[in-house]
C-alpha cells in the first residue's frame, strides 16, 4: 500500500492556493502565495522575486513560449537556488519568469511541471493535496 501525505490547501472563492519559499540560503528566504493551476505547464514566479535571489533574467537557462489571454510572448526559464513547497525542497528549480496581472491575491502559480514529478492528487471538493510517498 502506497502512503500518502495530505495537505491542506487555502481556498478564495473556487480558487486553491498554498504556500511555499524560494531562497539563497537557509535564514535568508522569501515567502510565496502560489495558486494551484493544473492549467500551468510550468511553476510560475515574478520577474522581482527572481532577480532578488541572483537570477540572471537576461540570459537565462532557456525560453519558452507562453500564451496568456491576450499574446503569445516568450518567458525566460531560470533556477532558482531552492524552491520549498509541500514538504519538498528542491535545489536548481526550474521556473519560468513571468509577472502575474496586477491586482492578483498570488505571487505565481505552481504548475504541472512540479505537481506531476510529486505524484500530486488534488481534492477539489475537499480542497487538500496529497504526494504520494515515493
Amino acid at each position: 500500500m502506497t502512503a500518502h501525505r495530505i495537505y491542506r490547501l487555502n481556498r478564495q472563492g473556487n480558487l486553491l492556493w498554498l504556500r511555499a519559499s524560494v531562497g539563497l540560503a537557509r535564514e535568508n528566504h522569501i515567502v510565496l502565495r502560489l495558486l494551484v493551476d493544473t492549467g500551468s505547464s510550468y511553476t510560475v514566479l515574478p520577474r522581482l522575486i527572481l532577480e532578488r535571489l541572483g537570477c540572471n533574467l537576461q540570459q537565462p537557462r532557456q525560453t519558452t513560449t507562453i500564451v496568456t489571454a491576450s499574446a503569445i510572448v516568450k518567458m525566460p526559464i531560470v533556477a532558482v537556488p531552492w524552491f520549498n513547497c509541500l514538504g519538498v525542497r528542491k535545489e536548481n528549480f526550474s521556473v519560468v519568469a513571468m509577472d502575474l496581472p496586477m491586482g492578483s491575491f498570488t505571487n505565481g502559480l505552481l504548475g504541472i511541471d512540479f505537481l506531476r514529478e510529486e505524484k500530486a492528487i488534488i481534492d477539489i471538493f475537499k480542497g487538500e493535496i496529497s504526494l504520494r510517498d515515493n
